[in-house]
């Protein structure tokens, strides 16, 4: 699809469709349209000022067996890409449904580097390499073609990592150099899981990025002069530089249990770097972003810290009592898609358990579904213990 990315100062609507939001929200994209017809004509994509149709390199079909892009292939009008290695919507029910852990990491620089994983040396290093370059794509700019993410490893004990009762520096490691902040933008800091990156998520962002323009705006920032001056020094930029710490598996679920996350880190890394909400990520962030962290961090002490609802978590002390004693601490209030988590959208997918259970019996597979549904009520039992015990 043609078209311009939007300025810094654009906001995308607000759209009750999750799927849109996601779609918003992406770096690589100018529009999102909502009901899309299935099947895809001329008259539809010239209406939007499109040249071409971009699809996978899987065959789409209509209810009459006809190849849904008939018509723009016959045009000329339709490009095919390779459909992006990764996981689908199946593995990820499936995680759900059948309660594995076997997608965890321990450590994705290890995995990274061929040190962890399965398979010969040689196989890890080549998977390694693989999720390198997913990375480093990943993180490019609106073009796709420059550097555009920061992206850095934080090295601490686990103790630092999941709990408050370590004060602990650790270590920053660049992984790739982005564009960082540039002059007059103020550095603020956001953290998370991120499982199942949702609708949730992604307004979230957006709210942050949105209440750093309304307090830049109070200060000018996108007054003609100001906005002149910056693009004589090259192209305008937005009054934020959002630095986002995403938590590792082991944290997750030392917090939350069963077989959360669902998506492990290097998945839930890929779907915040391609945010167009985000300029730095930070892989392994610490669950209680303390004092030490805060103030060691690459860019020094953030102007902010935001935190949204934590209605997933099970908290029995409060993480950000740090930043609101050093008088940064900033909330985003209930937004419409606040209760969408990782956790709502697994309760969602098992109330259709009896549908997909149902189809496994007709493969032969009854016991797998039958010991997979024990174990996660055992999970859950466990879990609930521990919730239980820190809260004593």
């Amino acid at each position: 699809m043609n078209g311009t990315s939007a300025q810094p100062s654009d906001h995308p609507r607000l759209t009750p469709l999750p799927r849109l939001a996601a779609t918003d929200a992406c770096r690589w994209v100018t529009r999102s349209v909502g009901h899309a017809p299935y099947v895809t004509s001329l008259p539809y994509i010239s209406h939007y000022g499109c040249r071409y149709v971009v699809h996978g390199d899987d065959i789409t079909s209509d209810s009459d067996g006809n190849d849904c892009y008939r018509f723009v292939k016959e045009a000329g009008r339709f490009k095919v890409v390779k459909r992006s290695p990764g996981i689908s919507t199946t593995d990820l029910v499936g995680r759900m449904l059948l309660c594995t852990r076997t997608h965890f990491i321990r450590s994705l620089e290890n995995v990274l580097s061929g040190k962890e994983g399965n398979g010969t040396e040689e196989e890890r290093r080549a998977l390694g390499q693989q999720m390198m370059e997913r990375i480093r794509l990943y993180a490019t700019d609106e073009t796709a073609k420059a550097p555009g993410v920061d992206v850095w490893f934080w090295s601490a004990s686990l103790e630092a990592r999941a709990q408050d009762t370590e004060e602990e520096k650790g270590s920053f490691r660049q992984l790739l150099k982005g564009t960082g902040p540039k002059p007059g933008q103020r550095v603020v800091y956001v953290d998370g899981g991120f499982d199942l990156f949702c609708s949730g998520h992604i307004e979230f962002l957006r709210r942050v990025l949105e209440a750093e323009n309304e307090l830049a705006r109070g200060d000018g920032w996108f007054s003609e002069q100001a906005v002149d001056e910056r693009k004589g020094k090259g192209n305008d930029y937005g009054p934020a530089f959002v630095v986002v710490g995403v938590h590792d598996d082991e944290v997750i679920n030392q917090w939350k249990g069963v077989n959360y996350p669902i998506m492990n880190q290097f998945e839930r890394g890929l779907c915040v770097l391609q945010c167009k909400y985000i300029n730095s990520v930070i892989f392994s962030a610490p669950f209680t972003p303390t004092k030490t962290y805060l103030t060691s961090l690459p860019y020094g002490l953030p102007d902010a810290v935001y935190h949204g609802s934590t209605s997933f978590m099970p908290l029995t002390y409060d993480p950000y009592v740090a930043p609101k004693n050093l008088g940064i601490y900033r909330e985003i209030g209930e937004h419409p898609f606040s209760h969408v988590n990782a956790g709502q959208i697994v309760q969602r997918i098992m109330k259709s358990r009896e549908l997909y259970e149902a189809r496994q019996r007709a493969k032969g597979v009854k016991a797998e579904v039958e010991a997979a549904a024990r174990q996660r009520e055992l999970l859950e039992e466990e879990q609930r213990k521990k919730e239980a015990e820190r809260a004593v």
